[in-house]
């Protein structure tokens, strides 16, 4: 996801790795695309390594100096492999330890309490639903950046709300059957 991120970020303009970082974290887009903020320094050395980006200028600030990377012709072909890659991969990620968890409620003997069952529920909702905020605060702060957004992220947001507000509904189910018992 790094690699695929980044090079298609240098795409657009050369960047430093502080600037890819900012706008990633500025965005929440580091969230859903699960990149930590420092594998960017990290990949842009292997990359520059690999040819795949280069350096095309150093910024001087003081007595702090920035090294702006852009891509080569051959990062081009790779952000084109991992782009396609990235479509072909699944985007349902399984198996989850929640979906195992509740195969097991029903083999019967389970010695842990309902009550504890219901606060590891609220506490993963709590979870849920705190990256839910982070995301609606992080489009709000692309929107202002950007405007309206393009049919391709306004999807991916649209997605990713959906998904956030179907799994707070099955675990407000799940947390209701386990009261009614």
């Amino acid at each position: 996801m790094t690699r695929l991120m980044v090079l298609g970020l240098l795409r657009v303009k050369p960047m430093s790795g502080y600037e890819i970082q900012q706008l990633l974290l500025e965005s929440k887009t580091d969230v859903w695309a699960g990149i930590l903020p420092g594998s960017i320094y990290h990949a842009l050395k292997k990359m520059d390594k690999e040819g795949l980006v280069t350096i095309s200028s150093v910024e001087t600030t003081g007595n702090r100096s920035k090294a702006i990377y852009a891509i080569t012709e051959q990062g081009e072909a790779e952000f084109n492999s991992l782009l396609l890659e990235s479509f072909s991969s699944s985007s349902l990620n399984l198996p989850a330890s929640l979906y195992t968890g509740l195969s097991m409620l029903t083999m019967g003997n389970i010695s842990v309490q309902n009550e504890q069952l219901l606060t590891a529920i609220q506490s993963q909702k709590a979870q849920l639903q705190a990256k839910y905020e982070e995301m609606k605060t992080g489009m709000d702060i692309k929107k202002q950046h950007i405007g309206d957004f393009d049919p391709f992220t306004d999807l991916v947001y649209k997605n990713f709300n959906s998904q956030c507000e179907l799994q707070l509904n099955c675990l407000e189910q799940l947390e209701q059957i386990l009261q009614s018992k």
